[in-house]
């Protein structure tokens, strides 16, 4: 039987990921306890609703810098607990998994310079390949979040292997694909192929508390603008 404190803490941590306040809600979570935070939170990346899944992966990305800040081997224990999930051995699905990784790497240094390597190597064939689509769609965020804040960590290689998914039927992964790209320098919007600027499907992409519906050909734009204009909001 659960103890009345943790439910009360899983029923606080879900009023606070329904909150539209961004900054309120990610406050009031950090006084949460962290030792009674992470689990509830590792619960809600289960949730139906897609957007209470990406504020929970939010969430954990902030409880994870501040546990890398204060006592790194918790940071670790919590890093290898997401790498658990993502595991075949683990038993279930590891969604939010990768995401949260991502978030975790992309806000402490000292974890990115750890486990960077580790987050890249489940697009690799030759390393940890995750061949679940779904899952395939975390991790592509998880490292667009990751280098967004360390671009020098997207390889030539690591490139290849995501520029793979702009071809992919999966228009998430195509917009993750190009979310992650937009850090390796390129030199601009002609090196994208013709039906990526031509896409206009939407598809509705994160931005660090709701989803705004967005083409496409305008994630390209955004992310790899013509020669000589500067990037937008990546």
């Amino acid at each position: 039987m659960a103890k009345p404190h943790g439910r009360k803490t899983r029923q606080k941590v879900n009023e606070l990921l329904h909150c539209q306040d961004r900054t309120n809600a990610l406050e009031q979570l950090a006084k949460i306890p962290d030792r009674q935070l992470a689990s509830p939170l590792f619960s809600h990346f289960y949730a139906t609703n897609q957007l209470i899944r990406f504020r929970s992966i939010t969430a954990m990305g902030l409880l994870g810098k501040r546990l890398a800040s204060g006592h790194m081997e918790n940071a670790r224990n919590l890093m290898r607990r997401l790498m658990w999930n993502l595991n075949d051995e683990s038993g279930g699905i590891g969604w939010g998994s990768a995401e949260a990784m991502g978030e975790i790497m992309g806000r402490s240094p000292a974890m990115a310079e750890e486990y960077a390597s580790i987050l890249f190597s489940f697009l690799d064939p030759k390393a940890n390949y995750i061949d679940n689509p779904l899952l395939q769609q975390g991790v592509l965020w998880g490292i667009g979040t990751c280098v967004s804040a360390f671009p020098d960590k997207l390889t030539p290689h690591l490139a290849e292997l995501i520029a793979l998914f702009l071809d992919d039927e999966d228009e998430i992964k195509k917009a993750y694909a190009l979310r992650a790209l937009a850090h390796a320098g390129p030199p601009g919007a002609n090196c994208l192929s013709g039906h990526i600027l031509a896409d206009t499907q939407k598809i509705p992409l994160y931005t660090g508390w709701h989803f705004e519906p967005t083409r496409i050909c305008d994630i390209a734009l955004t992310c790899f603008p013509p020669t000589g204009q500067g990037p937008e909001n990546r």
